[in-house]
């Protein structure tokens, strides 16, 4: 008995060998409802198929997400592609996805991935065609339905943000048969009326609903267009070739209607701190004036002619003080230097010498006076002039004698 025992793991891997070597469980195709889907961090996918019948587990690794061009969401019906085995750890049996595409819409989203490979190819959703959205728009044409949500979350956003933008709706046909014509319409007609930019949008809905924005014709529409154009075509995870042509796309009708109509509240704001704040800068810039006045002030005051010519007025009469205080000095002193002079002058003047008991003689001659300074300029019997202090004496040699005074 002891023989026929094995262990949790032995089992396991048996079973384990039994589906590996299942040539139809290593390749099959199941189809069901997805349920519980998580996105883990490691990049994962778990989640679980289930019909009317029942449910089974399943996973998709990270390195295999190759295989996934959509979100995963609940309640998709969709097509996996994978392996069924046995986790050994926990004994229970997953299915190991290695593909996974839409059932039901298959053959649209086969339709929607070749179209949008072959406009990409042909640069249709190249950044460098991407025209920017107005910063300031006046006028915002909308193409989508006059029914539907899309038109009143439009309206609703616009009128909160800014009643001065004008909305012109073009009331297409966003679904059916002539859609798509309905939509190039609107594009086309809205372009002519020259608005700023251009809605192309509708609610949310199946693949099938959103067909029309999957079209070559209306994604050419777009493309060609001269008017920027911001899609916003259903929810969020829904994407559609207009998404990929349009300018800007928006996750969500309201979304648009953000991004397209101006902040009129925001922006009255910032005029007003930009008033509050050129106010503040213009009275710090006045006071900084007046400052740079006074100073100005001051300076000129120094500056001033007046106060030029009064400084030099007192420099002047400064300057004629000294030059009198110079010219008194030089006086006094030549006067000193002449009364020196004229004492030594008056040693040697012949007048000073008559006064004091001289005489100046002088001797008469045909030819003329001479003074008379020996004995031997005269003789017995010439005229003399006798020059005294107060007048001349006429005298006549009458003798003459020598005398040493030495």
């Amino acid at each position: 008995m002891a023989n026929n025992v094995y262990t949790v793991r032995q089992v396991n891997t048996y079973i384990k060998n039994m589906f590996t070597q299942d040539f139809m469980l290593n390749r099959i195709y199941i189809k069901g409802e997805v349920s519980n889907c998580k996105y883990h961090t490691s990049g994962h996918i778990y989640f679980s198929l289930k019909d009317e019948s029942g449910t089974i587990a399943c996973v998709m690794f990270a390195g295999q997400r190759g295989g996934l061009s959509f979100r995963m969401k609940e309640g998709q019906q969709v097509i996996v592609f994978g392996a069924v085995s046995v986790y050994e750890r926990s004994g229970a049996y997953q299915l190991y996805a290695r593909e996974i595409r839409l059932d039901g819409d298959g053959v649209l989203y086969e339709r929607f991935q070749a179209l949008k490979r072959e406009l990409e190819e042909m640069g249709m959703f190249a950044a460098e065609y991407k025209r920017p959205i107005p910063r300031f728009a006046q006028t915002v044409g909308v193409v989508t339905a006059s029914t539907g949500a899309a038109i009143r979350d439009i309206m609703n956003i616009s009128a909160r943000r800014n009643p001065y933008v004008q909305l012109i709706l073009y009331p297409a046909q966003v679904q059916g048969e002539g859609a798509k014509e309905s939509i190039v319409r609107g594009i086309r007609m809205l372009e002519k009326r020259k608005v700023d930019v251009i809605i192309v949008g509708r609610g949310g809905g199946s693949i099938e609903d959103l067909w029309a924005f999957n079209e070559e014709e209306v994604a050419r529409a777009i493309f060609e267009c001269q008017v920027p154009i911001i899609s916003a075509v259903g929810h969020e995870t829904d994407t559609t070739i207009a998404d990929y042509a349009a300018d800007l796309r928006a996750p969500t009708p309201s979304a648009a209607a953000e991004l397209a109509v101006w902040d009129y509240a925001q922006y009255a704001e910032r005029i007003q701190g930009s008033r509050r704040k050129l106010a503040r800068l213009m009275r710090q810039k006045l006071e900084l004036c007046r400052m740079k006045e006074k100073e100005l002030r001051v300076r000129l005051s120094h500056l001033h002619p007046e106060v030029t010519l009064r400084e030099r007025r007192n420099r002047t009469v400064e300057m004629e003080d000294r030059l009198r205080r110079i010219m008194e000095y030089r006086l006094q002193s030549e006067k000193h230097r002449l009364a020196i002079l004229i004492e030594r002058l008056r040693g040697v003047s012949p007048l000073e010498k008559l006064s004091q008991g001289y005489a100046f003689l002088e001797k008469e001659a045909e030819e003329g006076h001479s003074v008379v300074r020996s004995i031997g300029q005269v003789q017995k019997g010439d005229r003399l002039s006798v020059y005294v202090r107060d007048g001349r004496i006429q005298a006549e040699v009458t003798g003459i004698r020598e005398e040493d005074y030495e």
